[in-house]
């Protein structure tokens, strides 16, 4: 077995995870989004592969074109996401000298973030069978331009689709999600996008001046992280051998999950910790409000790989800002100052999004190497972590390297600006309150849907999200799903996949170009 991570091949790995980490930093400065460059990097590795010459033979292998586009996935969003943002609020609020701590603790919070999916990944909490719709487009890519043929139609008249969709407006990778998801947590998903894009014309209100959205997504987060522990205990008690559902057998134990949530709850604490010394906020506040910053920064950065992991295991969309705001909001009640809550928002905004687009890749390779047994599946995975980490060094290098330019030139990520002036009118009226008020129909909904359905956490993603046309194009997938399934049966789920997933990757590589070309 020839070695993958040989010198050239590491080489063209750290080129291709500076070419994503830039494009990161310029879109989450310019337009205030990251695009998913999975897509991209596969299309890239498949190009490579038809290079007539000897060292680009390798690129042949469905797994190491996936390992490339892990790469590049997680450089892209390491730098925007999970650095940038972080760094860039101290910026905005004139503490400059706050960016090296910050990016020192934000690094650390997103290593451990990894380090947490590599560990849960195919666990019941987080299986490697559940949707994760970005990552089956990616496999489903990278599947066809290798087997060619009718997938390869499929996938093509998907991602024609998928284009044409985009540029008429319409949220296509949303109509594309609808056919691969959890229809119930979808559903919830369209539902909430729909109530918050006309709430002004159906209600007379503004569901986010009233902090309802937030609310929700705490009671909902509140009982989705009691379902995480009552799922441990209960599969603990019953010492289950053998981890299997229906037909899926899980790689990672609860045993396993358990110890990588407790591992990485004990790390966040001491990045926390690290961050309150270098901060400097340890000699402006209290021992015991010390603290309770030490415990709560590490609390809520769990929390929010753990909301943001399950929104976009269901629906490959995440709400990291409104998570992070809602740790801010909390944060203010606790009384923090504002350069602790500046630190807090920072540490807490650097989990959640590589988790995510880890789990993406992930699901990428389990579909690439369907078939293996379990030991040749962790392998593979190891493999995946490898080039992932790759990209994140990359991401934290160029990101300290550039970050300070693109601040010069007033190019910071837009939700820096949210967060900052946030901190600066502090908490007015009775927003606590709200919260409170609207947290209990947030962990009803969130309760009777169960941890399978997700109910809770779906809808308050939804209703997190400005993008109603996005609601729309959910329900009517969604319908047009069930329709296709009851007239043609079970067997048009494997046409239906590989189209839907042409339509998330045209709507990825359309907007990916159009980004590129408003950013310049």
């Amino acid at each position: 077995m020839k070695k993958t991570f040989d010198l050239p091949f590491i080489l063209f790995s750290i080129v291709i995870a500076a070419f994503g980490a830039i494009i990161g930093m310029q879109l989450i400065t310019s337009l205030g989004i990251t695009p998913n460059t999975s897509i991209i990097g596969a299309l890239i590795a498949m190009m490579i592969a038809r290079i007539p010459m000897q060292m680009f033979y390798k690129y042949r292998s469905l797994e190491n074109q996936n390992l490339v586009q892990t790469t590049i996935s997680a450089a892209t969003f390491g730098a925007a996401n999970s650095l940038l943002i972080p760094i860039g609020l101290p910026y905005v609020m004139g503490m400059p000298e706050l960016m090296v701590p910050m990016l020192i603790g934000a690094g650390i919070a997103l290593f451990i973030d990894v380090f947490i999916l590599y560990k849960v990944f195919d666990s019941k909490l987080f299986g490697s069978n559940e949707p994760w719709p970005p990552g089956i487009a990616t496999a489903e890519a990278l599947k066809a331009g290798d087997e060619g043929g009718t997938k390869a139609k499929y996938l093509g008249l998907g991602i024609l689709g998928g284009m044409i969709g985009s540029h008429f407006g319409i949220a296509m990778s949303a109509f594309g999600v609808a056919f691969i998801g959890n229809i119930w947590a979808l559903a919830m998903f369209g539902i909430g996008l729909l109530l918050r894009g006309y709430s002004v014309q159906l209600f007379g209100i503004d569901l986010n001046e009233l902090y309802i959205p937030h609310g929700m997504m705490i009671g909902a987060g509140i009982v989705a992280l009691l379902q995480f522990v009552m799922t441990l205990v209960r599969s603990n008690k019953e010492k289950v051998k053998q981890h299997v559902e229906g037909d899926h057998v899980y790689t990672r134990s609860e045993a396993d999950a358990k110890r990588g949530f407790g591992i990485g709850f004990a790390l966040y604490l001491g990045g926390a910790a690290l961050v309150a010394v270098l901060g400097g906020i340890v000699a402006d506040m209290p021992l015991w409000q010390t603290l309770l910053f030490v415990l709560f920064a590490a609390f809520a950065a769990l929390i929010s790989e753990i909301i943001v992991g399950i929104a976009a295991m269901h629906s490959g969309w995440f709400p990291a800002f409104a998570v992070t705001l809602i740790a801010l909001l909390i944060g203010m009640m606790l009384g923090f100052p504002p350069v602790a809550l500046a630190l807090l928002t920072g540490f807490t905004a650097a989990t959640g999004p590589a988790f995510a687009d880890l789990g993406y890749d992930f699901k990428s390779g389990v579909i690439i190497r369907k078939g293996a047994d379990i030991a040749a599946e962790l392998h593979g995975r190891r493999q995946q972590l490898k080039s992932s980490l790759i990209g994140f060094a990359v991401a934290v290098a160029m990101v300290s390297l550039f970050a300070q330019s693109f601040f010069e030139q007033d190019l910071v990520p837009p939700v820096d600006r949210v967060y900052a002036a946030t901190i600066e009118v502090g908490l007015t009226g009775d927003i606590g309150m709200l919260l409170l008020l609207w947290a209990i129909p947030g962990a009803i909904i969130q309760l009777i849907g169960g941890p399978k359905r997700q109910l809770g956490i779906m809808l308050s993603t939804g209703l997190l999200i400005v993008n109603p046309i996005a609601g729309w194009a959910v329900i009517i997938g969604i319908l047009i799903r069930i329709t296709i399934l009851k007239v043609k049966g079970p067997e048009a789920e494997n046409a239906m996949y590989t189209t839907a997933a042409g339509f998330i990757a045209g709507d990825a590589i359309y907007s990916f170009f159009t980004s590129i070309w408003k950013a310049r």
